[in-house]
């Protein structure tokens, strides 16, 4: 039976959208593979990882007729990536195999049995559904993203707090040693919601999300239950476990009353800490910053007692600081803006630091300060 025959770069837009979540080693062999499910000459391709499931379904010729299989997902993206773009390919089945056709060249693939593929269990109470703009998530999530913990043990520290309430959406991500909150005014309200979305979704979602530079195909409509979120956008159906626990009270943790405001550039500043990164030692990666007025230093040294010194001219006439930081958790924020100013509000030097940007208020970020 010819399952699918299409062009090269209409079968891996479909197989790419839905692999993002694959592992290439997992307990589980079927779980390596992509579940497909032809009706007619529509195809539903659906991966998972037990705590996350992706949908989506393409319109590809083939025979008539209905057929459900699963193959390695892996596999398959990486033959038809091999291919020109242009080529027509055939996927064909016979006897637990499928065989992938384009040009002269053909490949045969085992298959295991659709009915063994393990779905996401559904929840049956999903709340009412609403409706957020895709490139209005995708820049919160671009915004926060970076602060989420890795493989922490406070588990509910790997994620962002996703909080709606009116018509504000709110996404903060902490890992205790830096927090960053961004946050939107939506046109209509939404129903309030405060879950914690895990670090491979919010990865896999900023993944998926069309931003102004894309065709936007719509708005992306969520809907939520105890322990599970289910999103719909372009055309993609995404389920996913969220994470159980107490977020901390992230309001608590921002700076409400420095009295040292410094807003200069962003791309100056963040050029002057990457070569001051250069030469701090991989294990303390430290930079002293000191504030005086008209004038920030910043320095960093390592064992080999090597050292950088960088220095900008700022508008300033407050306090005379000296502030240690850890240069990456300043360089990721400053990396994943897109504003030409921010601003740097200081207390002294045991205080965290906020970074904020004059037009955007949405946006805070908390870093707390190192011994140099």
């Amino acid at each position: 039976m010819i399952v699918l025959k299409a062009a090269q770069e209409k079968v891996l837009a479909a197989l790419q959208a839905v692999s993002g979540i694959v592992e290439r080693r997992h307990t589980l062999p079927i779980l390596a593979n992509v579940l497909m499910r032809k009706t007619g000459d529509e195809i539903e391709f659906t991966t998972s990882d037990l705590e996350i499931q992706v949908r989506t379904r393409a319109t590809l010729d083939g025979d008539a007729g209905s057929f459900a299989t699963t193959v390695g997902a892996r596999k398959l993206i990486d033959i038809l990536r091999s291919m020109p773009a242009e080529q027509v390919v055939t996927l064909s089945s016979a006897q637990n195999k499928l065989t992938l056709a384009g040009g002269k060249s053909r490949f045969t693939l085992q298959t295991l049995p659709a009915d063994d593929f393990p779905l996401v269990q559904e929840a049956a109470d999903f709340g009412p559904a609403f409706s957020v703009p895709q490139k209005v998530l995708k820049a919160l999530i671009d915004q926060v993203h970076f602060a989420m913990a890795v493989h922490d043990i406070r588990y509910y520290l790997n994620g962002i707090l996703f909080v709606a309430e009116g018509s504000s959406l709110t996404l903060v991500a902490t890992d205790g040693h830096r927090l960053a909150l961004a946050q939107a005014q939506l046109e209509s309200d939404i129903p309030k919601q405060e879950v914690i979305l895990p670090r491979k979704t919010v990865l896999e979602l900023q993944r998926l999300l069309k931003d102004d530079k894309d065709d936007a195909e719509g708005p992306i409509e969520m809907r939520f239950a105890g322990n599970q979120a289910k999103f719909a956008f372009s055309g993609m159906e995404f389920v996913t476990k969220l994470v159980e626990g107490k977020f901390p009270d992230y309001n608590r943790v921002i700076p409400k009353s420095h009295r040292n405001h410094i807003t200069l550039g962003r791309m100056p500043l963040l050029s002057s800490l990457q070569r001051a990164a250069i030469l701090t030692s991989e294990k303390f990666k430290g930079v002293r910053l000191n504030v005086e007025p008209g004038v920030l230093r910043i320095a960093s040294s390592n064992a080999e007692q090597e050292e950088a010194k960088e220095e900008l001219e700022i508008d300033y006439a407050g306090d005379a600081i000296e502030i240690g930081f850890n240069v990456t958790y300043l360089m990721d924020a400053l990396a994943n803006m897109g504003q030409e100013m921010v601003t740097l509000s200081l207390q002294d030097a045991n205080s965290s630091a906020l970074v904020t940007v004059p037009e955007q208020a949405g946006f805070k970020y908390v870093v707390m300060p190192m011994r140099i």
